[in-house]
């Protein structure tokens, strides 16, 4: 999919690149499949800000994916690939045998015409749904799910994938994206091969109002604040007050552990941190 640049016949233009959309065959969604989603502006239900920076943005309906794909042995011909606004990656739209359309998450190299199944008994390539246990060693996976029959959790966004390391006993180890290497039970199903859209992480937003239509408002430094409003804030000139690196709750930043250790930690094999090094 290549990358679309434009002439710099302003600043943030210059700087600016997108998709060009050629891998788009369907510009309407399926109304079968798209609900309302309403915004809350990073507010909960008692009107609280529980997410600093977020409001406004494009309309958009939300497109219903299907993460589970529990359609087991029924074939299905994707009949669209499309643009979904609310992530990264390209969605396809299946059509099964009896009917029954669907949206999945499009794999590298599927496209319009390919026929899909999921189960057990599925062929080994790319955009079908097997269990782990029914998965060759070595095989890139996405879309797997952390609970039985609960859908895909994990590696969705675009270019991500995952691969299949070994398989002992109920449970399979498989190294993330992060590099972390983790247990998930051999029951769980996963997608054959690498989430589509490879090229988004090469796009460059280029200008604040294009954030602006995703929803993002400008994020202002703690520094820029007032004392009362931030740690960081308040002073004459630059200064944050000789405080360490911290957020507006007080939290320390740059190194400070925030991950807490849970009573599943034990499915972590090897950490990402260490996995890099």
């Amino acid at each position: 999919m290549p990358i679309k640049t434009f002439k710099p016949y302003t600043q943030s233009r210059r700087q600016m690149t997108m998709s060009d959309f050629s891998d788009i065959t369907k510009t309407e969604p399926e109304k079968s499949l798209i609900k309302i989603v309403k915004k809350h502006g990073g507010r909960n239900n008692t009107g609280q800000v529980m997410v600093r920076f977020r409001g406004g943005g494009h309309k958009r309906f939300y497109r219903i994916i299907d993460f589970k794909r529990d359609k087991f042995n029924v074939a299905a011909e994707v009949i669209a690939i499309e643009y979904d606004p609310n992530r990264s990656s390209r969605i396809a739209l299946l059509q099964y045998t009896d009917g029954e359309k669907r949206y999945i998450i499009q794999p590298v190299g599927v496209n319009v015409g390919d026929t899909l199944m999921s189960g057990p008994d599925a062929e080994i390539r790319a955009g079908n749904s097997l269990p782990l246990a029914n998965i060759p060693v070595g095989t890139f996976i996405h879309n797997i799910e952390l609970v039985p029959a609960k859908g895909g959790q994990l590696v969705r966004s675009a270019g991500a994938s995952a691969q299949l390391l070994a398989k002992e006993g109920d449970y399979a180890h498989v190294r993330m994206p992060s590099g972390e290497i983790r247990l998930i039970r051999v029951n769980c199903y996963a997608t054959i091969g690498q989430v589509g859209n490879i090229d988004h992480e090469n796009i460059t937003i280029g200008s604040a109002g294009r954030n602006r239509h995703k929803g993002f408002k400008p994020h202002v430094r703690g520094t820029a604040m007032n004392s009362v409003d931030h740690p960081h804030g308040g002073g004459r000139g630059r200064s944050k007050g000789g405080n360490q690196p911290r957020s507006p709750w007080n939290q320390p930043a740059k190194g400070f552990k925030t991950r807490p250790r849970k009573v599943w930690d034990w499915v972590i094999v090897s950490h990402r941190n260490k996995a890099k090094k």
